[in-house]
């Protein structure tokens, strides 16, 4: 699915540079849940294939980014989790990590809600997230079916989140020389 899904962003990526109106109309689709937008549906369905149904989670994972895209538009080589650890870092913002928390615990009900607010925190502040490995995540998530593959992408979204902060938050540790040593 990762060159899928790369062809997808980059047919995102192409309407953020020539068609205003189809941002506009991705935006808008948020609005909606997931594939039940039909003005989206030109900009998405091409991408979906004849053979998935109209609940498929992957396809239901394609219009949640096309609409999380035209949010933000700042594709970015950091991914979703890594790209808010170093947001908390600048901010230095536990509500971040709150929100964090929350979306991790989110099912495919109220995902939607919780990267909303994710990405457009990320906006905010002009990060960027990877929005092919974001699609390669999120039919997973939104299957009810595969509860352990959900778990395994949580679990690598915390490391991705908390690896951030550490990676920022490392301080080297104090020397001690043999004089400053109490016996």
């Amino acid at each position: 699915m990762n060159e899928h899904a790369r062809n997808f962003i980059t047919h995102l990526v192409r309407l953020h540079e020539q068609d205003r109106r189809a941002i506009a109309v991705l935006r808008r689709s948020l609005s909606f849940p997931p594939g039940k937008y039909p003005p989206a549906y030109p900009y998405v369905e091409r991408f979906v294939g004849a053979d998935r149904h109209e609940a498929d989670p992957f396809r239901l994972a394609l219009y949640l980014v096309a609409g999380l895209f035209a949010l933000h538009p700042h594709n970015a080589p950091c991914r979703l989790a890594a790209s808010l650890g170093e947001l908390m870092f600048r901010r230095g913002s536990d509500s971040i990590e709150k929100r964090f928390i929350a979306l991790l615990g989110a099912d495919a009900d109220n995902l939607e809600e919780y990267l909303r607010q994710i990405v457009t925190l990320l906006a905010a502040d002009d990060c960027g997230l990877d929005y092919v490995a974001l699609l390669n995540d999120l039919p997973y998530w939104l299957n009810p079916n595969a509860t352990d593959k959900r778990d395994q992408i949580r679990q690598r979204w915390a490391r991705d989140f908390y690896g951030a902060l550490m990676a920022r938050d490392v301080k080297p540790e104090p020397t001690t020389s043999s004089n400053n040593v109490n016996n």
